[in-house]
C-alpha cells in the first residue's frame, strides 16, 4: 500500500482585489495648494486698493451720517455768511459806480426792479406762521394700525403746507430761519430737515407774508394738510397756526439758476 501523497496545490481561481483609490484627503491637499496662493494674490489686492482710496484716512469714519451732516451744515452756515458779505459789498459798489456807468446803472435798474420777484429784497408785512412738530409720545403708546412713522413730520408734511400757502397768494416765505422761493427744495433726513443746505429739526416754522384769510382758506381745503390733521387728532402730531401783525422777512440768498434740472422749452 502506497503511502498518501498530499494533493498538490492549485492555483486560486480568486479575482484579485482592485486597487484602492487614493485618499480623497490627498485630493484635497492638492486642492487647496492651487486655491491658497489665488486667495492670498486676491486679499493682497484688496488690501492694496483700501490703502490707495483711504490715503491714510479712516475709511469707517466716512459712514458717520449724523457727523457729516453736522459738518456739513457748519460749513454751509459759513459760506453763507461769506456770501452775505460779498453781496453787500458788490451792491455798495454797484450804488458807487452806476452814475458814471452807463451800462452799470442800466444793470441796477433792471436789477431793483425785478429784486421784489425773485425775493432779493427785504419785504415786511403781516404774516401767518404755521408750526409742525413730532407728536410727544412714543411708539408703544399708539393704537393698533399706527406705526412709528405716523408720530414724525415727514418731507411731504412740510411740502403740503408750504405748496399751500404758495397756491393760496403767498407773497414771500420762510421755512425756519431761511426765506425760500418757489424752487427751494424741502428733503428730509431721517428725523431731520435740510433745507439749503443747512439742518433742522422739528419744530418746524413755515411763516409767510399775504393775505392772512386767504391762506388759511388755502390750508383748510389742502387734502394733504387734511390728512395730516387727521394724524394731529389721531395720534397728536403738531399743528400751529398764529397771525403776526407785522414781520421782516431777510433777502433770499440762495442761487436761482437750475443745477440739476432745466425748464421745458
Amino acid at each position: 500500500m502506497q503511502d498518501a501523497q498530499p494533493p498538490e496545490p492549485t492555483e486560486s481561481t480568486e479575482p484579485t482585489a482592485p486597487t484602492a483609490p487614493a485618499p480623497a484627503k490627498s485630493r484635497r491637499r492638492l486642492t487647496w495648494g492651487v486655491l491658497v496662493p489665488v486667495v492670498m494674490g486676491a486679499a493682497g489686492l484688496m488690501f492694496a486698493m483700501s490703502f490707495q482710496a483711504a490715503q491714510g484716512r479712516d475709511l469707517r469714519a466716512d459712514r458717520d451720517l449724523p457727523q457729516l451732516i453736522m459738518e456739513g451744515d457748519a460749513r454751509v452756515a459759513e459760506r453763507a455768511s461769506t456770501l452775505d458779505e460779498l453781496q453787500k459789498e458788490v451792491e455798495s459798489l454797484s450804488r458807487t459806480n452806476a452814475p458814471t456807468d452807463d451800462r452799470l446803472s442800466s444793470l441796477t435798474r433792471t436789477a431793483d426792479q425785478l429784486a421784489p420777484t425773485a425775493a432779493t429784497t427785504k419785504v415786511r408785512g403781516a404774516a401767518l406762521e404755521v408750526t409742525l412738530d413730532d407728536a410727544k409720545r412714543s411708539a408703544d403708546s399708539l393704537p393698533d394700525g399706527f406705526t412709528a412713522d405716523d408720530i414724525v413730520v415727514h418731507q411731504q408734511d412740510v411740502q403740503a403746507v408750504v405748496n399751500a400757502m404758495w397756491a393760496s397768494g403767498a407773497e414771500a416765505m420762510m421755512i425756519q430761519d431761511q426765506r425760500v422761493i418757489s424752487t427751494s427744495a424741502v428733503r428730509c433726513v431721517g428725523n431731520t430737515l435740510i433745507l439749503q443746505g443747512r439742518v433742522y429739526s422739528p419744530p418746524y416754522r413755515i411763516t409767510a407774508i399775504g393775505d392772512i384769510d386767504r391762506m388759511e382758506r388755502g390750508l383748510d381745503a389742502d387734502p394733504s394738510v387734511t390728512i395730516y390733521k387727521q394724524y394731529v387728532d389721531a395720534v397728536g402730531l403738531g399743528y400751529g397756526l398764529h397771525t403776526l401783525s407785522s414781520i421782516e422777512f431777510p433777502a433770499y440768498s440762495g442761487t436761482v439758476d437750475f443745477q440739476y434740472a432745466s425748464p421745458i422749452r
